[in-house]
């Protein structure tokens, strides 16, 4: 019966062990999770921002045809038009930034939705194990429970026996040499765990065998 306690004990702390971690990934995922929706309304707002910029692009295009225009008709828009190139010139490179920085985070939200999903498939397998070992664990503790009563109501045939015999032919000492020989054969007959089967660790004594094969028949 130690063995079988300190088995469930084992399974026991792997069970809480299992659950830990559980819980921790949980909380990587809900991490992951949240970083990805930040990740999400950046690229919605960058992507709002660079079609303003591409309006405004297309807007300083036309406003700079017309500025050539006119400056072909006057030398006077000269000045209006190199400064309407310049300032067509930095919109362009502020919306290739942006493109740029459109790319880095689609593909750091690219790879946080591979982190997410990694995490998320070590959770189930942990959760999936974590299952398995309680489930173990309840098998362990039924075995221990029926095994403890089969021997709890061995010993008890065994006493009220020997309590009969003791008014018989083998007196009070025999009684209690009976009582004493029976409960050590039932201790060794305790069924230990093999290969996930319970079977008996040691052969009866032959006193523990010639009592059951006279009163309890079911343990033969």
């Amino acid at each position: 019966m130690d063995a079988i306690k300190k088995r469930m004990n084992a399974l026991r702390i792997e069970a809480d062990d299992s659950a830990a971690k559980v819980d921790e990934l949980a909380a990587k995922v809900k991490t992951l999770e949240q970083e990805n929706l930040s990740k999400e309304q950046e690229i919605t707002s960058l992507q709002h921002k660079n079609q303003m910029l591409e309006s405004e692009v297309e807007k300083l295009e036309g406003m700079h045809k017309d500025a050539k225009a006119a400056a072909d008709e006057s030398a006077q828009h000269g000045t209006q038009n190199e400064s309407l190139t310049r300032r067509l010139q930095l919109l362009e490179e502020e919306a290739e930034e942006n493109d740029k920085v459109l790319r880095e985070t689609n593909e750091k939200l690219r790879q946080t939705d591979v982190k997410a999903g990694h995490y998320e498939r070590k959770v189930q397998a942990l959760e999936n194990d974590r299952d398995q070992w309680e489930k173990k664990y309840e098998d362990m503790a039924k075995k221990y429970a029926d095994t403890k009563k089969e021997l709890d109501d061995f010993v008890s045939e065994i006493v009220a026996m020997s309590g009969a015999e003791t008014s018989g032919s083998f007196g009070k000492a025999n009684g209690r040499k009976v009582v004493a020989d029976a409960a050590a054969a039932a201790a060794t007959a305790m069924p230990v765990e093999r290969g996930g089967v319970f079977r008996s660790s040691k052969k009866r004594s032959p006193m523990a065998a010639t009592v059951a094969r006279k009163d309890s028949p079911r343990l033969l």
